[in-house]
Order: structure tokens, then sequence, then C-alpha cells
């Protein structure tokens, strides 16, 4: 179809293009693109619109709004963007309201695109030899069809038939008498006893160019408004077209015109060097949020100057915008968030709380705290019982004859805030030393026994830290402590204190020595 160019035109001189194209039942499906003129690289159009219906026949009529789709060529952002290929390229894509805040569809609450065209498809007529012996669709025929003449006939009222279809093709392709044929399809019979006649009807006919009917046969559309005129001042001409919406039955073409021109007029007094714009637009917000800043706006160029030349007439406008003084803005906070978590799970911990800075960073540094910490306290954690290490096996109970040996170990911490409870602190097992002799044994023997028993520790104490202790001073043993219970088992303990003979004595085992013993071993 013809482009349309200048882009923009006055409303009451723009046309409306058009054209014309055949579809068949292999080639159904229509596709189109126009380019938005001036733009980057956008684009209007449809793809694959099957103007096949779902009974088979074919469409009366699509109307479609259509909106702007990029074709990823180039990264333009406005219709007088410059040139700037995009690379790599991108696909094909429809455009948003929130692709970019220059561009004309911009809308940050990201809203539907308004369509910038409309393609309006409507079906003129069936061209051509009807090859169906069927028709596609009753109601196909139908609409296809203008209605006909009705002619005088002797169908009984109670047979209901459709339309008579276009006469097929004549069967001579020459000059000597073939005939040509229509039909109708019975849609309903009322009473089945009285028979309905003949769905076809013949008649005869010529071949092309033998018949004496003249091209008033042929059925034109209305005419298209006029389009725009050839020159933006000055006298020019202007056109308008139409189209054959039904061609002449015995196949000749038509003859009558499709299109005419006439003289146009426009602005008589320009020069050829004038050139048409558009209204200015809307202004551009303030470039600043506070104090003094610039505002823009823009119109465009109608129609370019006929002699070729570039249009002087100004398309950008600009002018100084005043914002409230910047002092005078306070910080803008959001709200404080709520307070997070504690951060420790039981006991005393820190949690904090949060706000942002909305205001411009521009406008200065805003002093208000934005982070505020507080002290907080969970139930006390658990603790545990802690003990000391197993003390070593006491003497045996009994000089003879079958007793016990007691070990014992002290609680350090007792469990608190539901810890984990102490375990036993006395084990004891059975001992078994000679046989006691019969009788008592006299008193002199027990003072002789007792005495070899010192004797014999004392020894082996020496023997063990002789060399340890050479170097070393030692204290004698200290008193046994009082027993820790008064029966069930306690414990008692006795010191031996060390100290370095020498001050350069190199020496690291003058340490203090302790003893555990069981005592009170006897129930309560």
């Amino acid at each position: 179809m013809k482009a349309q160019w200048p882009a923009w035109q006055p409303l009451n001189v723009r046309a409306a293009p058009s054209a014309e194209f055949s579809v068949d039942r292999t080639r159904h499906l229509m596709s189109f693109l126009t380019m938005l003129g001036p733009s980057p690289d956008w684009s209007v159009g449809l793809s694959s619109e099957d103007l096949c219906t779902r009974e088979c026949g074919w469409v009366q009529k699509v109307v479609q709004d259509l909106i702007p789709w990029d074709a990823g060529t180039d990264s333009g952002v406005t219709y007088e963007s410059p040139n700037k290929p995009a690379a790599p390229q991108e696909k094909i894509r429809p455009l948003t309201s929130l692709d970019h805040p220059q561009s004309p569809f911009y809308d940050p609450e990201g809203g539907a695109i308004t369509p910038v065209a409309r393609v309006v498809v409507e079906r003129i007529a069936r061209k051509g030899e009807q090859c169906n012996i069927v028709p596609d669709n009753v109601d196909d025929i139908v609409a296809d069809i203008a209605q006909e003449e009705k002619e005088e006939d002797d169908t009984p009222e109670t047979c209901i038939y459709s339309n008579w279809s276009p006469w097929s093709a004549c069967s001579s392709s020459t000059c000597e008498k073939g005939k040509r044929m229509r039909q109708r399809m019975l849609k309903a019979q009322l009473d089945l006893s009285v028979p309905c006649p003949h769905t076809q009807d013949f008649e005869p006919c010529m071949g092309p160019g033998c018949s004496d009917e003249d091209s008033s046969t042929c059925m034109m559309s209305e005419w298209i408004t006029w389009s725009p005129c050839s020159v933006s001042c000055g006298t020019g001409v202007r056109s308008r077209e139409r189209y054959v919406k039904q061609f002449p039955d015995d196949g000749f073409p038509c003859t009558i015109p499709t299109e005419e021109t006439e003289p146009c007029t426009v602005n008589e007094h320009c020069s050829p060097s004038s050139c048409l714009v558009t209204e200015w637009g809307e202004w551009d917000i303030c470039s600043a949020t506070c104090g003094l800043g610039m505002k823009r706006r823009e119109r465009m160029v109608k129609m370019p100057p006929s002699d070729g030349s570039i249009c002087g007439a100004e398309v950008v406008e600009a002018e100084k915008c005043m914002m409230p003084e910047c002092h005078t803005i306070p910080c803008l906070l959001s709200p404080w968030s709520d307070w997070s978590d504690c951060s420790v799970t039981c006991g005393k911990g820190s949690r904090a709380r949060h706000r942002m800075l909305k205001s411009p960073a521009e406008l200065g540094e805003c002093s208000e705290e934005l982070e505020q910490m507080e002290k907080c306290m969970l139930p006390e954690c658990p603790m545990d019982c802690v003990m000391l290490e197993w003390s070593e096996w006491s003497e045996c109970s009994k000089s003879c004859g079958k007793g016990h040996l007691i070990r014992t170990r002290m609680i350090t911490l007792e469990p608190q805030f539901g810890g984990d409870p102490c375990p036993e602190t006395i084990q004891r097992k059975t001992c078994k030393i000679k046989k006691c002799n019969q009788g008592r044994l006299n008193s002199d023997e027990r003072k002789r026994r007792k005495e070899d028993r010192k004797k014999r520790r004392n020894k082996q104490g020496r023997e063990e830290s002789a060399d340890e202790l050479a170097g070393c001073k030692i204290k004698p043993w200290s008193g046994w402590t009082d027993c820790t219970k008064l029966c069930g088992g306690g414990i008692q303990e006795r010191l031996m204190t060390a100290r370095k003979r020498f001050k350069n004595a190199q020496l690291n085992s003058c340490k203090d020595r302790k003893e555990i013993r069981a005592c009170n071993v006897h129930p309560c």
C-alpha cells in the first residue's frame, strides 16, 4: 500500500492507507508490518491473523487496535532519538509503559499503552471461478452475496432455501456457446408431503469478451478520504481511491476508474522554505527538587519545507523553574521498623530497629539517627552441674577380712535454670585383706602394725619424690580437714606445701600436694 508520509497529518486531511489482497483455503493467514516515523525502530502490525472462521467460512470484518513494537535494532527511547544501533540486536518485542522515563509511552504506574493505530480488514467479495460444487457454508454465502432481486418462481412456501450463489465461470472460454451454473441449498422442508424443486440453475453463456454487457456491472466501494496535499505550502494535488467490490460475472475487467486527483492549496501566503509544526507539548518536571532548576518542552515538525531545506522553527524550548528553598526541607524519614529479634536465645542480649532516609541526598546530610539499639532480657540460660575429677580410691576400711574402698568427687557448680542435674558424687567397691587372727591382738601388736604401715607410706612417698624434691623446701603435711559429711560418706583433705630452696634453681616440680580420703562412710 502507499506510504503515509510525512507521518503526521492534520485530521481534516488525513487519509487511511488501504490495499486489497486475496486469500484461499491454503493461504488464509494475514501478516503485515508498517513503520512509525519518525522513530528509532518502532512499528505496528499483525502476525498470522487467521481469516478463516471455525465453521470453514471467511470472516466478514476484523477490527484490531495496535500498540507499537520495538524491532530491537536501535536503542533510542523517543520518536526523534539519534541513531544508536543496538549491539547485540535484541528480539522484537512490544513496547511497555515502563521501558524508559523519557519514552512517550512512559507511565510510572505501569499501565497499558494506548493504541497508536487501528487496522480494519473487510471482506469485499468472492473473486474468480467458483470451484466448489457445494458452498463452504450456508451462512457464509448469505453474508458474502448481496441480496438478489427476488425472482418469480414456483417455490412452495414450505421450502426454505438459501440465496442463489453467484454464477460460475462459463464452460466455454471462446465465443462458442457454453453454460454456467448457480446453486442454492435447501435449509428446511416444513411439509414433507410437498416436494421441493431443484437446487441448481443453468443458463447459456459465452467466453470472456463475447458478452454485450458493459462495465457498469462492476460493483465499486465508496471513495476513501482524500490523501494529504502533496505540498506543505502553496498549490499541490491530492488523491483518493476506491476498490472493486464485485467483478463482472462474464469475466470482463472493470474499466471504472479506482483513483482520482484534484488540486489543493495549503497556506497560500507561505514561502517554499516554510514548515508546519505541532503545538507545544507539556512542560517536563523541573530538573531540581529544591531551589533553581530547568524545565523543557518540545514540539514536532508536521510538514518539512517543500524546497527540501531544514525547518527553521524551534522544536525545543527551555526555561528556569524554582522549587522550595533547599534548607527549608527537613529530613524526610520513613517510619521506624519493628524491633528485631533479640541477639541471644537466653539471658541478656540486644535488639535493633531501623528507618530510611527518603529525601534526596543533594539536600545535604541528615543528622537524624537511622538505627536504634536497646538491651533485651530473655529467660536465664540453663546451667549444667560442674564436677571435679574422681579422687583416688581410699584405703580398705578393714585391716583384715572384707571391707570397702571409697572414692569421691566434688561439685563445683550446682545446676541452675533447668540445667542437667549432678551425677553421683561417691563410689564404693569391696576389698578383701588377709584373714583376721582368732582372738584379739594385744595393744602392743596393734601399735606395732600401725607404725609399720606408716613407715611404709612415708618410705614410698620419699622414694617417689626424692628426685623431684631435692631442690625443694617442703613443709610437713597439714592436719586433715573436717569431714564434709556426718554420715553417708564424705571426704577429708590435707596439704603439703613446697618452695624452691634457691631462686635460680631450674626446677618445675616444686608444687603443693593434696591428699583426699573418705570419712564417715557409715550409712545415715
